[in-house]
């Protein structure tokens, strides 16, 4: 009797067991129901170096507006629009570039954020062109000065219209400091596409690319604050 009592026992205790991991294996894995989403909007902002720069150097003013529009998780097309004014100062002639100038392009960012996070590590393209005049405020006849002592001639001559394009390689860091408050830092590499030279004199300035040397190579820096106005989260 108790041999029938005991297999019965233990039958039923293996069928509960087989039952309970059964119906573990068919109950749902709950998914966590905590998504992250980004911001996808317009940001818009300011280069504070140029006003920095304009502040120490009488030979500058410039001033920058910079703006970004993200498109897809990784891609931004961007756009900055500036003014500048540089003095050049050689050994024989002292000239002032003036003008305007705009750059368009895109930021590829490699960054991969945590959770909620918003920064940038990103690459990118820029399309640029300065349209600006240059004024030759003064300049020095190259001459042997031992025997036909040189004078200045300081009648300032003007040439309008000019304008160079150029390409721009960047890369740079954007850092949310505070929510939807933007630092942004980037370095560029600037290859010069075309420039008009005005009359009897060459360029040595452009608007938005710097300093034009003989490589018909450039560098740039940016840093900039900008805020992001958000349109909507994906």
């Amino acid at each position: 009797m108790y041999k029938y009592f005991i297999s019965i026992l233990f039958l039923f205790v293996v069928v509960n067991v087989m039952g309970q991991a059964q119906k573990k294996e068919t109950l749902p894995i709950p998914k966590d129901s905590i998504i992250y989403k980004s911001p996808y909007g317009i940001r818009l902002g300011i280069d504070i170096s140029k006003p920095i720069l304009g502040s120490i150097s009488s030979a500058y003013d410039g001033l920058e507006i910079v703006g970004d529009y993200r498109i897809s998780k990784k891609f931004y097309i961007a756009a900055e629009f500036g003014f500048e004014e540089k003095t050049s100062i050689e050994d024989y002639t002292n000239s002032t570039a003036k003008g305007n100038y705009f750059r368009v392009g895109f930021n590829y960012n490699a960054y991969e954020n945590w959770l909620d996070m918003n920064n940038e590590i990103f690459t990118g393209y820029r399309y640029g062109i300065g349209l600006f005049d240059q004024t030759l405020n003064s300049y020095t006849p190259n001459v042997n000065t031992n025997y036909f002592p040189a004078n200045t001639i300081l009648t300032p001559t003007t040439a309008s219209a000019l304008n160079a394009q150029w390409s721009e390689f960047l890369v740079g860091l954007k850092v949310e400091t505070y929510h939807n408050l933007f630092v942004s830092i980037s370095v560029s590499y600037k290859i010069l596409m075309s420039v008009k030279e005005p009359e009897n004199f060459k360029t040595l300035y452009s608007p938005g690319f710097n300093r034009i040397f003989e490589s018909g190579t450039g560098f740039g820096f940016n840093y900039t604050l900008s805020y992001l106005i958000p349109f909507t989260k994906k």
